[in-house]
């Protein structure tokens, strides 16, 4: 019944990993950054023009791209018989992530950086709380009949884990930073 639409997370994955290596390459050929220095988050590249307004559309597109593909989920699982409470709850953390992403695009780090700090926060926490969701939803799901191979729940909960803690190992947050983790658990 889904037809095309199951290539719209594909579509979305290689938009994204081609758009950001365009703005690094392009930082890198205008010298917008120094790899001297280390390597440059995203954000930072996307800062300066010209690259900032390819920046902007790549995360804007991408933006809404995820919103689609929220909301696509969100009337497969109804069609599936998914709680409604539940599958909304999803549905809204995964366009709250999308919202964000399309605040990081448009409020560059260098021009308005309390504004792309709040829309990382939209993107990555709510993001991450969606991907949570969707697996906790297939687990839920187990004795409805659904379409997937059974490793696909397994696949869901490593990526999941994998997510949270590079989210936590990239946080600038000390007590969640890889480094507090580890002096922590010595």
């Amino acid at each position: 019944m889904w037809g095309y639409l199951t290539l719209l997370p594909i579509f979305l994955a290689l938009w994204a990993i081609a758009g950001v290596w365009i703005v690094f390459g392009i930082a890198v050929a205008n010298r917008t950054v120094n790899l001297s220095q280390g390597f440059p988050y995203i954000s930072i590249c996307g800062s300066y023009p010209p690259q900032s307004c390819i920046f902007s559309q790549v995360l804007n597109m991408g933006a809404a791209l995820a919103a689609w593909i929220c909301i696509v989920r969100y009337h497969q699982l109804r069609d599936w018989g998914v709680g409604t409470c539940f599958n909304q709850l999803t549905l809204w953390s995964g366009l709250i992530c999308a919202l964000g992403t399309s605040i990081v695009g448009n409020f560059q780090e260098k021009n308005q950086k309390p504004t792309h700090l709040v829309g990382a926060f939209l993107a990555f926490i709510p993001g991450n709380i969606y991907f949570w969701l969707q697996f906790l939803q297939s687990w839920r799901m187990s004795s409805l009949r659904q379409p997937g191979e059974p490793w696909i729940r397994p696949l869901r909960l490593g990526l999941c884990g994998l997510c949270t803690l590079l989210i936590m190992a990239t946080s600038d947050c000390p007590a969640l930073s890889a480094a507090a983790l580890g002096r922590r658990c010595l």
